[in-house]
């Protein structure tokens, strides 16, 4: 070494020869110089033209620095195998401490040094310890017959004395080995590969600046390959926000099996991904990415991309909306349906989760309630997708693609590629941090082998929207939490009195994912639990409920055992939010109508974007029904038909929303076209009609109404009919006669076309007979209907008084000739009890649950079917509502419910469907 030039012609040669050759020998020939530079600027490819940069190299090392400078870095670069914790160790001082456990170089003795001198020949067969740390007996032995010859060569050569010698090879060299250590990979293995990634990320851009990974993909690869070499080889230390306690408190979590959905051989796991960090900071504190590395190697707080839901509609719609005033919280947004461009039916027409619309809101309800239609409608039409995408940029949300620019329901969570925990918590907790985004970190600083820093993270803010918007948005979600869909959060959060928190939720379809992501004033968490697979669904209630009821877990954790982490209780409340009254139909100054009709709502407001209009949506109306909706009554339609009242003025008729749903329905097949009742919003019935009532007059009368039915209790009763088959009908007038003689009208009780076919009467046990009639939109009257008397009887209709020879019921109930009451008179037919309804489910939802069942066949003439629910099988079971169609969401919180249904026609009610339960376990 001391007397070449750097290169071992003679062994090259030879080394060149045996490749070529392909001889069965193949030996190397590299000088040390040699090793060097193959090592610090070349590769391990076996090629002659790495051979031949390698000679030249070398040529170049021996002249520029000395055999000692060569010599040292060669020591300083060179494997010597596995040490005590199972790492390879790279270096002699790595090796020292690794093998040995010393740390400073001076303090090995001659026996260590000869050891440690005869590792590098063959690291493979002189490791001291395997890849778990364990010591390697085998390798042991090899190592300490090598070392001999060492301590053998530095006798010889008079490097050492001969009682220098005998100490050296009397010395125990196995008993100064370093105890086993856990390796770090074994106890955090998570958190090592992540680190080791991102520090890896970080020498890249701290070596190469200027290299863009998405201009340059191949330049960057092998700059992040060599950057792996070099922290991997080169004595880096990397120092992690990671707080220890922390980090195993919600790894505790994640590996509590009680705390999950037990796992199947067909779902697989339930998987969990969480990222716990600092608002002030930035710092990732602690992560739960998954339920175990020996489980999945998946990373699910930082790599893991999936659908957002509802947790992605702060952050594209309501905060950019609230930060250019298009609303503030008591703002009113109609939710009704909305018709959206679809490329493969034509048009979309999204829905809430309730399957219902709520009309007019405040912007604070709809997030509360987590409603899809108000968040649509902010991100299209008030936002505008273009600018909410770059505004979710701007808070370091990274997946959003080319495609999600065209995706009009991505603020609902249909991205291309979806989101991971660590950005969608990064973004949130620019919230609490007043508007100010910094980018989430998790690797703190790294120092090289002299300690030297290398990486300094510094601490960014970037103001992305004011501190008025971060309050406001703050204050939603705080009651989201106290009156929306994180209510939960009560029960599960034992210290929910002790700190301010807001939140949201989040689910994708059929409840394939769920989210929460909380904030206190000075931590945010963010948890997301699914399948891998997202076929399969979170189906019981805990399941639906898993990410609130984690961040419960870590928060009340991290309280408990960090109380320094939250010195705030409280939301800073900045300059100029002020309180005010609006109206709760549009969100401007209530005029003196809306006043005295008591629409009103107070909230806070960011002053800047105080409403200067006074309301005027309330107008005088006259109106009559129609399927559930508002229509201007024609001058012809009689006057008890009509109703007079204040009605709201929408910026959307609802009538002429209908109208076009109706008419795209047409296009589609007839098996995937909706009722057009699905699209009712609940407030329709206030709504000031823009269109005239669209039926026409035909010139002739009606027809009667048909199957008249008399039912009741003796407390009340109800007048059952099928309606009329004349299409230009308003609605049903009833006449009585409690002498079943003299028939008058019976005002102020009209039954209107489209609603139920049942009038509601007092007790009929006052033995009144009635009949009734239709009446079209001209005001012609039809001849009367059957005439119905107590006890399911009729008679024929047309103004005909009974002769005194009919049978006539009697108070007792029965009739003069021993009929059976309910029977028919001779020569009358009746229309039998409807079935039983049939194919009753019911699914338990984030809120309530969704029953859906079969509709009767045609010839039951069904006009409603009833719902009745009960606590327990046994019952009782109590009537809860009605409903023309065939599902129904029933609002319950209960873990326990039981429903069976019942179908109603003319003749009355059906008996009981097959009940159904729901338990959630």
């Amino acid at each position: 070494f001391n007397k070449r030039n750097g290169v071992d012609v003679r062994g090259t040669l030879r080394a060149i020869k045996q490749q070529i050759l392909k001889e069965d020998v193949q030996t190397g020939g590299s000088t040390i110089t040699q090793q060097l530079s193959r090592i610090v600027f070349l590769n391990k490819d076996r090629d002659l033209s790495r051979k031949v940069k390698e000679i030249f190299l070398s040529f170049r090392l021996e002249r520029h620095i000395s055999k000692e400078q060569i010599l040292t870095a060669y020591l300083n670069k060179i494997p010597y195998g596995n040490g005590s914790s199972g790492y390879n160790v790279y270096g002699i001082k790595s090796a020292a401490k690794g093998i040995f456990n010393i740390d400073d170089l001076n303090k090995l003795n001659v026996a260590q040094c000869a050891y440690l001198a005869g590792v590098p020949q063959q690291p493979s067969n002189f490791s001291s310890f395997t890849s778990k740390g364990l010591p390697d007996e085998g390798n042991i032995q090899n190592a300490i017959k090598r070392q001999g010859l060492v301590l053998n060569s530095m006798l010889k050569e008079g490097i050492i004395t001969p009682a220098e010698y005998d100490e050296a090879t009397a010395f125990d060299i196995e008993k100064s080995l370093a105890k086993t250590k856990d390796k770090a990979y074994n106890t955090y293995p998570f958190l090592m590969v992540e680190a080791e990634k991102k520090a890896i990320e970080l020498l890249v851009s701290v070596k190469s600046p200027d290299l863009d990974k998405e201009k340059s993909p191949e330049l960057y690869d092998e700059a992040l390959k060599e950057a792996e070499t070099s922290l991997l080889r080169g004595g880096y230390k990397v120092y992690t926000t990671i707080d220890k306690t922390i980090y195993d408190s919600m790894q505790a979590i994640s590996k509590d099996d009680a705390n999950f959905t037990p796992t199947d051989d067909v779902r697989g796991i339930e998987q969990v991904g969480a990222v716990l960090l600092n608002n002030k900071t930035g710092a990732i504190l602690g992560m739960i990415e998954g339920r175990g590395f020996d489980k999945e190697q998946y990373n699910h707080a930082m790599q893991a991309q999936r659908q957002p839901g509802s947790t992605m509609k702060p952050i594209a719609a309501y905060l950019p909306a609230l930060d250019k005033g298009a609303i503030q919280p008591g703002s009113v947004i109609d939710d009704i349906p909305i018709i959206l461009k679809d490329y493969q039916k034509g048009f979309h027409i999204p829905e809430n989760w309730d399957h219902k619309f709520h009309g007019l809101v405040t912007a604070r309800v709809a997030l509360n309630q987590s409603y899809n239609i108000p968040a649509i409608k902010l991100f299209i039409n008030d936002v505008g997708i273009e600018a909410a995408w770059t505004f979710a940029k701007n808070l370091g949300i990274t997946t959003i693609t080319d495609s999600d620019y065209s995706a009009q329901t991505g603020v609902i969570g249909g991205l291309a590629h979806g989101v991971t925990v660590e950005e969608l918590a990064n973004a949130y907790a620019s919230i609490p941090n007043q508007g100010a985004f910094i980018d989430a970190y998790m690797i703190r600083k790294i120092t090289d082998s002299e300690g030297n820093i290398v990486f300094e993270q510094s601490v960014k803010p970037k103001r992305v929207y004011s501190e008025q918007t971060a309050y406001l948005m703050t204050d939603m979600l705080r009651t989201a939490i106290s009156n929306g869909t994180g209510v939960s959060l009560k029960k599960t959060f034992k210290h929910y009195d002790d700190i301010a928190i807001s939140g949201k939720t989040g689910s994708t379809q059929d409840d394939g994912d769920a989210w929460f992501m909380g904030y206190t004033p000075d931590i945010t968490v963010g948890v997301w639990v699914g399948y891998d697979d997202q076929k399969f669904k979170l189906e019981s209630k805990d399941a639906k409920n898993r990410a609130k009821n984690i961040w419960s877990l870590v928060m009340d954790t991290v309280m408990d055992e960090k109380p320094q982490l939250f010195p705030n209780n409280e939301f800073v409340k900045p300059k100029n939010i002020v309180k005010m009254t609006v109206s709760s139909l549009s969100g401007l100054l209530p005029n003196e109508e809306v006043r005295k009709a008591g629409k009103l709502t107070t909230d806070i407001f960011n002053s800047k974007y105080l409403p200067v209009e006074e309301d005027n949506v309330l107008v005088p109306i006259r109106s009559i029904a129609y399927n559930g909706v508002n229509y201007i009554a024609k001058p012809e339609t009689p006057d008890e038909f009509i109703e007079e009242k204040l009605g709201i003025q929408r910026k959307e008729s609802i009538s002429e929303l209908l109208k076009k749903i109706g008419e795209l329905m047409l296009k589609l097949p007839a098996d995937q076209r909706k009722s057009l009742d699905r699209y009712i919003p609940i407030d329709a019935d206030k709504d000031a009609p823009q269109e005239i009532d669209p039926r026409t007059d035909d010139g002739n009368d009606p027809t009667p109404p048909t199957n008249l039915i008399l039912t009741g209790n003796g407390t009340a009763g109800a007048l059952a009919f099928k309606a009329s088959l004349s299409p230009d009908v308003v609605g049903y007038r009833i006449y009585s006669a409690s002498d079943f003689v003299t028939y008058q009208l019976v005002t102020g009780n009209v039954v209107l076309t489209g609603a139920p076919t049942t009038f509601k009467l007092p007790a009929p046990g006052s033995l009144a007979a009635y009949y009734i009639t239709a009446v079209d939109v001209a005001g012609r009257e039809s001849t009367p209907s059957l005439i119905a008397l107590p006890g399911g009887m009729s008679l024929p209709g047309g103004g005909i008084t009974p002769d005194p020879g009919d049978i006539l019921p009697t108070p007792d109930g029965s009739d003069q000739e021993g009929q059976t009451p309910g029977s028919p008179l001779p020569g009358e037919t009746t229309t039998a009890l409807p079935a039983a309804p049939v194919g009753l489910d019911a699914k338990k939802k984030s809120v309530g649950v969704q029953l859906t069942w079969a509709a009767n066949a045609e010839g039951d003439q069904v006009t409603s079917y009833n719902l009745y629910y009960a606590n327990s099988p046994e019952g009782p079971y109590e009537f809860v509502s009605d409903t023309m169609s065939t599902e129904f969401t029933f609002m319950t919180n209960n873990d326990k419910g039981n429903f069976y249904i019942t179908a109603v026609n003319i003749n009355g009610e059906s008996a009981p469907s097959q009940t159904v339960r729901i338990i959630n376990e």
